[in-house]
């Protein structure tokens, strides 16, 4: 699909839910707190936002349907990959005007020999890497490097620059392998990679194309803090999904050989009236609730843990024209432990009415059960369903608890032909958190007020 399909398509429905609204660019600019230009742009199909939290906003300020959500976002998945592909070309073509062929252009840029080895082992060590069926690393792929400058690199330089690069990157592979190797298990090596286990190693393929992964690992543990601490479950090999996300150019997702892509936004609300977070600071401390986009930040700067309930948002998309089927998500807890004793603050204002409603492709999970498993919500069908390229699916999914402080996964099952395998699916190598609130002190943050109050005390107009 050309990138002025995709933007025309995309800027069509978004027009369709603003004229039927009845709002002008100006109320639904103001409300949604972005330029009118910006907005009378995405409409046109002149620009494409790079997140999607302003568009599903924008939406529900215009009432759209469940269906419209679905759709719209699938719209905006696909300009959004038409665009990626498009920087993609833009580089290439400037590496060409600059006379060097773009695989050459990329190494003739490339740092010299002297320069540090930390500085290329991250780019070798990010993403899917294959592992043999007997669970011996394999060396993970030499690292890449920006586009070439537009001047001219002299000849001789050149060549010395390119023969130091290429002794740089077979130095850098070899010492990631043998990183990769200590921490196997049987390696003799521990989660001492100073990354909190971000990027652990996978296996992705093994002799038969079967894309199951054969190296066992653990989920590392949440990135927040616990009052305690216990031993992690353990759990089946698995491939991180997250090495190519949703909408990235060609080629992307096809690396590690997996056919289809995830992206995981677990900090989505669905209405500010049910998204809570803990957090282990008092009232005084904490800055005012955001709005969806600016969550992630908030949650980061304040080290909050999703509470009582996570809604979670999943974008599975296909990396080529064929087919794939999403067989089913099964949940993995990786943790639990007493629920955290720390202050429950509400992101809605008193007051202010919430909107929202079941979304298509809704499913629910309880993570106090022993055995956590998803369920569709009433209304909706549930699993297998089918995925390319072309039509991306996007599950909502809300897990609860009250008795516990959970880490958990999601591993999506997937088959296309005669090739199948399983995707991990968490919070960037993370597991997700969700803990209880029960008997928590809950606070709210008044319209107009200066700062928290007990949840209950505001008086209303």
């Amino acid at each position: 699909m050309s990138e002025q399909t995709a933007s025309a398509d995309f800027a069509a429905l978004l027009r369709e839910l603003k004229d039927r609204s009845g709002l002008s660019y100006g109320v639904l600019a103001k409300r949604l707190h972005m330029s009118t230009s910006t907005l009378h742009r995405y409409c046109k199909g002149d620009a494409v936002p790079a997140d999607y939290a302003p568009v599903e906003r924008l939406a529900r300020l215009c009432k759209a349907r469940p269906e419209e959500l679905v759709e719209l976002h699938r719209r905006w998945v696909l300009a959004d990959a038409v665009r990626g592909r498009k920087g993609a070309a833009a580089a290439g073509t400037r590496s060409e005007e600059a006379g060097t062929e773009p695989g050459a252009a990329a190494s003739e840029a490339a740092p010299p020999a002297e320069a540090s080895l930390a500085d290329a082992l991250p780019a070798a060590s990010v993403g899917a890497t294959s592992t043999s069926p007997s669970g011996a690393g394999a060396p993970p792929s030499a690292p890449t490097y920006a586009d070439a400058p537009d001047t001219a690199i002299p000849a001789p330089a050149r060549r010395r620059t390119r023969t130091a690069v290429l002794a740089g990157i077979a130095v850098a592979a070899v010492a990631a392998g043998v990183a990769l190797a200590v921490g196997l298990p049987g390696g003799g090596g521990s989660d001492g990679d100073g990354d909190g286990g971000r990027h652990r190693p996978a296996g992705a393929a093994g002799a038969t194309g079967e894309e199951s992964a054969s190296a066992s690992s653990s989920p590392p543990s949440s990135g927040g803090a616990s009052p305690s601490s216990s031993a992690e479950e353990k759990s089946p090999a698995r491939t991180p999904a997250g090495s190519a996300p949703a909408g990235a150019p060609d080629g992307e997702g096809q690396k590690s050989g997996v056919p289809v892509t995830v992206h995981a936004d677990p900090y989505a609300w669905e209405s500010p009236c049910s998204q809570r977070y803990l957090v282990d600071k008092p009232a005084s401390g904490m800055k005012p609730p955001p709005l969806e986009e600016g969550a992630a930040a908030w949650v980061a700067a304040h080290g909050a843990v999703s509470s009582g309930q996570q809604y979670l948002r999943l974008t599975v998309q296909g990396t080529g024209p064929e087919t794939v089927v999403v067989d089913g998500l099964t949940v993995r807890v990786a943790g639990k432990r007493a629920p955290l004793a720390w202050n429950d603050y509400a992101m809605a204002y008193p007051g202010v009415g919430c909107g929202g409603g079941v979304q298509t492709r809704a499913f629910a999970v309880s993570l106090d059960s022993a055995r956590p498993s998803l369920a569709p919500e009433p209304g909706n069908d549930d699993f297998p369903f089918k995925v390319s390229e072309s039509d991306p699916e996007v599950y909502y999914i809300t897990a609860s608890v009250s008795a516990y402080d959970v880490d958990w996964y999601l591993e999506l099952k997937w088959s296309s032909g005669d090739r199948s395998g399983t995707l991990t699916v968490d919070d960037e190598g993370r597991p997700f958190r969700t803990s209880g609130n029960k008997g928590r002190p809950a606070y709210e943050f008044p319209i107009g007020g200066d700062g928290w109050v007990p949840e209950g005390t505001t008086k209303l107009d």
